[in-house]
């Protein structure tokens, strides 16, 4: 992913983000912020080129470890989101507690958004409850034009989903960056 980013600037496309999954087992690796800095220096991609992604079960775990290495991967410059916000295990208090940037609402509450109630309402109180703590909000799975435009009301930052683009081999996307 890096070096494809890094592909990509040096063809003159637009500086972009991209985000990568980490899984549990990979973030509580020993020396994952040092590899991290190595795989950066390596593609020579700056560290605004990369946002990595966690999920609520990591941070659940509250250790020492992933506070320190969230801290490293923040000191390197790097992006940190909790992916499939809502859907773990749930607490409030690690927002607080931890260095992230952004929190993406699972596709599961979006999906629905702007016909159901209940999933406009969770919606609406994850993007009320980032904002007050000085979060970014990203929806996953954002597939009709009526889900964007409630999301958009509500001041959701960021958006995914089959209505900007279906997954693309690194050709087309740098096609598509090109438009």
């Amino acid at each position: 992913a890096c070096r494809q980013n890094r592909i990509w600037r040096d063809q003159g496309l637009p500086p972009l983000r991209i985000a990568v999954n980490v899984s549990g087992r990979q973030f509580l690796q020993t020396g994952f912020a040092e590899t991290v800095e190595r795989i950066l220096r390596e593609s020579q991609l700056e560290p605004s080129g990369l946002e990595l992604e966690i999920t609520e079960t990591v941070l659940a775990r509250d250790s020492r470890q992933c506070v320190e290495t969230l801290q490293a991967l923040k000191n390197l410059g790097l992006e940190i989101a909790v992916d499939d916000f809502g859907t773990g295990y749930s607490s409030l208090s690690y927002l607080k507690r931890f260095p992230i940037d952004t929190i993406k609402v699972d596709r599961s509450f979006v999906v629905e958004c702007d016909v159901n109630g209940e999933d406009a309402a969770i919606c609406a109180a994850i993007i009320s409850l980032a904002r007050s703590l000085g979060l970014k909000t990203l929806a996953e799975g954002v597939d009709k034009p009526g889900q964007l435009d409630f999301l958009r009301a509500e001041g959701c930052f960021a958006y995914q989903g089959y209505l900007f683009s279906q997954p693309l081999p690194a050709g087309k996307m740098a096609d598509m960056l090109r438009k």
